[in-house]
C-alpha cells in the first residue's frame, strides 16, 4: 500500500504543480517546463525511495518490459497514478473557478496547430527520449542514483519546453487523463493519442535501453 500511495502523491504533485503553472500562474513556456521538471524532481526525492518514482504509466510500462517491476504492482501503480492526476485536476478546477477563470481550461494537452499524425510522432519521440534517460540513469549497471532525480527533472523540463507549443508536452498518459476528463472538449476527444503515443515511446525506449546494457 505504501508504494501505491507514493505513486498517488507523486503524480498528484506533478499534475498539481505543472498544470498550476499553466492555469493559476499563467506561466510562459520556460516557467511551465521548469514547473513540471522541478515537480518530478521533488516527487522523485520525496517518494521515489518508496515506490521507485514512476508517476507515469509509460514509465511503469517500460519498467515491466525490463522486469524491474511485477505485473501486479504495475496495474496498481497505474491506477494510483491516474487517480492522483484526476484528484489534482479536480483541486485545480476549484482553484481556477475561485479565481473566476474558465473551468474548462485546466492545463489539458491538445494539438490545435498540427495534425494528429505529427502530434503522435512528437509524443512518441519526446517520451522515448525521456524514458531512455530514466532507464539508463536508474540502471544498476551504469546509472547514478544520487543524481537520478535531478537528471530526470531537467530532462522532462527541456522536453516539455520543446514540445509545449506542438502537443502540450505530455509524455505521460496520467498527466493528460486528469485534466482532459474534467475539462472535456477537444482534449477529451484526443485523449487516445496521449495514452497511446507515450506508451509506444516507452516500449521502444525499453528495448533500446536493454540493448544498451541498462539491465543485468
Amino acid at each position: 500500500m505504501q508504494k501505491y500511495l507514493a505513486e498517488f502523491f507523486g503524480t498528484f504533485m506533478l499534475v498539481f504543480l505543472g498544470t498550476g503553472a499553466v492555469t493559476v500562474a499563467a506561466g510562459n513556456t520556460l516557467t511551465i517546463g521548469l514547473a513540471f521538471g522541478l515537480a518530478i524532481t521533488v516527487s522523485a526525492y520525496a517518494f521515489g525511495g518508496i515506490s521507485g518514482g514512476h508517476f507515469n504509466p509509460a514509465v511503469t510500462t517500460a519498467m515491466v518490459i525490463n522486469r524491474r517491476i511485477s505485473g501486479k504492482d504495475a496495474v496498481w501503480y497505474v491506477i494510483a497514478q491516474v487517480l492522483g492526476a484526476t484528484v489534482a485536476s479536480a483541486v485545480m478546477k476549484l482553484f481556477v473557478g475561485g479565481l473566476g477563470l474558465a473551468t474548462n481550461q485546466l492545463g489539458q494537452t491538445d494539438f490545435p496547430k498540427i495534425s494528429a499524425g505529427l502530434a503522435f510522432s512528437v509524443e512518441v519521440i519526446v517520451t522515448f527520449l525521456f524514458l531512455l534517460v530514466i532507464l539508463n540513469v536508474t540502471s544498476n549497471q551504469h546509472g547514478n542514483s544520487n543524481f537520478a532525480g535531478l537528471t530526470i527533472g531537467v530532462t522532462l523540463a527541456f522536453l516539455i519546453i520543446v514540445a509545449l507549443n506542438l502537443t502540450g508536452g505530455s509524455l505521460n498518459p496520467a498527466r493528460s487523463f486528469g485534466p482532459a476528463i474534467l475539462a472535456g472538449g477537444s482534449a477529451l476527444n484526443h485523449l487516445w493519442l496521449y495514452i497511446l503515443a507515450p506508451e509506444v515511446g516507452a516500449i521502444i525506449a525499453a528495448v533500446v535501453a536493454r540493448v544498451m546494457g541498462s539491465e543485468d
